[in-house]
């Protein structure tokens, strides 16, 4: 048998595109995908309704939420959707960008293909781009003004252009500020960080969303476990315990053959000697609260209330995290193994009463924590408000780790641009051209802010680059006033991170695309009707 035909016997149940007919498809996808989320981007960007299988439906801006709920199975959009859900664990913002980006590189590279230039010679100008682009961003920025927070709140507003109406962005943006100023501490270093994973979120039903408010410390509906327990603390030790205090129960199915009655009470002494063997190991540690992930047995109650100790019980394991990083305790699992390592510290502890609900509010010691409490008329607006205040609350941190700005608008993309086709003219080899596409592609952010705002992009785009020309990097397109103006003036700023992840996930998702030429198909099998068993 020749080697064709044992290929075309391996791949008998395989579809298969090979060379550029595999890579246009890609490129396709990847377009069909930018076109999905095109329309959200700025603040004149347009919502989506989003309806699952079961008739739900969810409207929102985000362009990373429209894609990871939509059902995409094309493998080069999913590696996209891939890079653009770490733009929003890592930048919070910015989804929308790399998306934009990423095609617009294939759909340049295209273009470049079909004039002789290999993939690979364009993935190396495109490489060469990137790190030109990460070096621009540095000149283009500028520091914050740390003296007050007006520059801060400035860019975390900025971050929710088109979320919502104006005054939830104004509102979430204040909250978001209020939130990174409790959860941000200075290391040994006198390095600052800020960990957003501190502050919880706890959804109030009813009321206007401009009535959320931020409360220092984390806040959970619980109450102490036994009246003698002080609800008022100020200062103390916590411990943590992913467990229970209650009569262990077997861990296979045994039976007890009971031959004398002494023997029953015998095993219940038993029991209660280990389950007070534990609460004597936690007292030893003297902590002054203890939080359980399930139940406390009724006599560890009152044990645990005779040694002041405070206790909560079935705490969420999510909640037992956040207590952790906000306390610096360590979650042990059993009493007897903890010691004083394991506990952590906090600077006041106190409950109030929320209408009939009785909530506990914490500080930790160092990074005390904050709550988030939503307030909406329906769970569609608390889910848009959490995922709003998501963005805000990442970009806020943001700033006060790495306080650094850069111009909205489209300034940014614009400038980088600008250098970039200064910086081909030195580049003797056809990676010159593959520079000047990944030039262009930056463009298409502009294009698309004054496309949303039904504005022509071409007449737009060229009077950006002429004023910037004249007057510097910072003029951008302000799409509220559609005028062209400094973005400092107009108060247009965003963090540096959100462009740098974006410029890196565009471009290597789009390396990575260009680097494929041969897709298999796996032939998909009968399928087999809904409802009938699949024995059939």
């Amino acid at each position: 048998m020749s080697s064709g035909d044992a290929s075309s016997e391996f791949l008998k149940n395989t579809e298969r595109s090979t060379g550029s007919a595999a890579l246009r498809k890609n490129i396709q996808a990847a377009l069909a995908l930018a076109g999905t989320v095109r329309s959200t981007l700025g603040p004149r960007g347009l919502d989506k309704m989003l309806v699952d299988e079961e008739g739900r439906s969810l409207v929102t801006n985000d362009g990373v939420t429209v894609l990871q709920t939509a059902d995409i199975k094309h493998p080069a959009a999913k590696l996209i959707i891939s890079a653009s859900s770490l733009q929003d664990s890592v930048a919070r913002d910015g989804t929308t960008t790399t998306v934009l980006i990423c095609a617009e590189l294939l759909e340049n590279a295209w273009e470049l293909i079909r004039q002789g230039i290999h993939p690979t010679i364009i993935a190396e100008g495109y490489w060469q781009s990137l790190q030109a682009s990460l070096d621009a961003l540095q000149e283009i920025s500028r520091p914050i003004d740390m003296s007050d927070n007006v520059e801060l709140l400035q860019a975390t507003k900025t971050s929710l252009a088109g979320k919502g109406f104006v005054a939830i962005q104004s509102r979430l943006a204040e909250l978001a500020v209020e939130a990174a100023n409790l959860v941000t501490v200075e290391d040994s270093n006198g390095v600052s960080r800020s960990d957003p994973t501190l502050v919880k979120v706890l959804a109030n039903r009813g009321g206007s969303s401009l009535e959320s408010n931020i409360i220092s410390g984390l806040v959970l509906a619980k109450s102490c476990i036994h009246p003698k327990m002080k609800d008022f603390l100020e200062g103390g030790k916590i411990l943590l315990l992913d467990g229970e205090l209650e009569m262990r129960s077997p861990t296979i199915d045994a039976t007890l053959k009971i031959t004398d009655v002494g023997m029953l009470n015998a095993f219940k002494v038993q029991e209660k000697e280990l389950l007070k063997a534990q609460v004597d190991a936690i007292s030893q540690l003297n902590p002054a609260i203890l939080v359980v992930k399930e139940g406390v047995r009724d006599e560890a109650r009152q044990w645990l209330a005779d040694a002041g100790i405070t206790t909560y019980r079935r705490v969420e394991k999510t909640d037992l995290e956040l207590l952790s990083r906000a306390t610096g305790a360590r979650i042990i699992n059993r009493p007897e193994s903890a010691s004083e390592s394991d506990l952590g510290g906090f600077s006041s502890s106190h409950e109030e009463l929320w209408g009939s609900v009785t909530h506990w509010i914490l500080e930790g010691e160092g990074q005390r924590g904050a709550t988030l409490v939503t307030r909406g008329a329906t769970e569609e607006i608390l889910e848009e408000v959490e995922r709003c205040f998501a963005d805000a609350i990442g970009v806020a941190c943001q700033l006060l780790e790495q306080p650094l700005l850069l111009p909205g608008g489209g300034a940014t993309q614009v400038a980088i641009g600008r250098r970039l086709r200064r910086l081909a003219e030195s580049i003797p080899g056809r990676e010159q051209l593959a520079m000047e596409a990944y030039a262009d592609a930056l463009e298409v952010i502009p294009r698309v802010l004054a496309e949303n705002s039904g504005l022509d992009p071409i007449d737009e785009l060229l009077r950006v680059v002429s004023a910037q020309t004249k007057s510097g990097d910072w003029i951008g397109m302000d799409s509220d006033r559609q005028v062209i103006v400094n973005m400092d003036e107009a108060a247009i700023r965003e963090p540096i991170l959100i462009t740098q992840q974006a410029l890196k996930g565009a471009t290597e998702s789009a390396i990575n695309i260009l680097r494929i030429d041969d897709v298999l198909w796996a032939k998909e099998g009968p399928s087999i009707p809904g409802g009938m068993p699949g024995a059939l």
